[in-house]
């Protein structure tokens, strides 16, 4: 009979929610699992920002370093691997894996961020996290004062335009449709100056991943030097949702303030968990979700 390796918590998802997580645990000697497949959302992004000590660090370093400090504990280990399913058990949990190893766990925190769904707009991809971009506080400074266009409609494009008008006053939505905004809304895009393209997109033109032109459908193209994109998202993983935790209407798993989930034993953190995408954020709510668990640990077996 094969025998199964287990462990005080296995943590699925290897980037910074998950080893921040790792490190709390591995600094209170618990015994712990990283399943990792190594594909984080960021992995295109040259460049991370506003994130005090690493400003300007490109996310792979960070990751390499972390690993590193990470590994020095020694109760904590690594899994190159992808995890495909999960089982409650008299234990605990059981994890099942795409080459088909498992593993136990007492408990299990899920750091497995979320997977942004890609338009069906040729060049789209290729510019993520490099021209085309998310989040005004992770790469707005870098293109300030510059021809900024923003894809989105409604609130979302609304919100947006009122950061970025921050960073840069030559600003336009691309509502890929007709535009869906109340008058008030209007007037205060009018206002500032903040012009409204409706036509669809048919490709972004562009040079290692940097904007040259935004290319619509009825022939018309306009260059701009970034652009903001307001698009779906899901769970990198649906094993949380398949062992019973609770998804929230936005579409994260839902969490209290001791990052406990609504299955008992089981523990989120990271991107997966809150809207906002921050590597500070990330590491922050990993930091947490470790302290906790092994807090519930130790009053578990202390009491016992």
């Amino acid at each position: 009979m094969k025998e199964i390796k287990k462990y005080d918590v296995i943590i699925i998802g290897g980037s910074y929610a998950g080893l921040s997580a790792a490190m709390s645990l591995g600094r209170s000697l618990r015994s712990v699992l990283i399943i990792d497949s190594g594909n984080p959302c960021n992995k295109q992004t040259p460049h991370s920002h506003n994130f005090l000590t690493q400003d300007g660090k490109a996310p792979f370093e960070i990751m390499t370093v972390a690993k590193q400090q990470v590994q020095q504990y020694k109760t904590v280990h690594f899994q190159n691997d992808l995890a495909i399913s999960s089982s409650k058990t008299d234990v605990g949990f059981e994890i099942v894996t795409a080459s088909g190893k498992s593993f136990v766990g007492k408990k299990l925190i899920f750091a497995t961020g979320i997977k942004d769904i890609m338009p069906n707009i040729k060049g789209f991809s290729e510019c993520w996290g490099i021209s085309v971009i998310h989040c005004p506080y992770c790469h707005g400074y870098e293109f300030r004062n510059q021809k900024t266009a923003i894809m989105a409609n409604g609130e979302k494009a609304f919100h947006l335009a009122q950061l970025v008008h921050n960073l840069t006053k030559d600003i336009t939505i691309l509502t890929r449709g007709e535009a869906d905004f109340t008058s008030e809304q209007m007037e205060k895009l009018k206002k500032h100056q903040i012009k409204i393209v409706t036509t669809e997109i048919f490709e972004i033109e562009h040079e290692n991943g940097n904007i040259k032109y935004v290319k619509f459908t009825n022939g018309d193209k306009t260059s701009f030097d970034a652009m903001y994109a307001g698009i779906p998202f899901e769970q990198h993983s649906d094993i949380p949702k398949h062992l019973g935790c609770e998804i929230t209407e936005q579409g994260y798993i839902r969490v209290d303030d001791f990052y406990k989930t609504t299955i008992e034993g089981v523990f989120a953190c990271g991107d997966s968990t809150n809207r906002f995408r921050s590597l500070s954020h990330a590491i922050n709510s990993g930091t947490a979700a470790g302290a906790m668990l092994n807090m519930e640990l130790t009053s578990q077996s202390f009491n016992n």
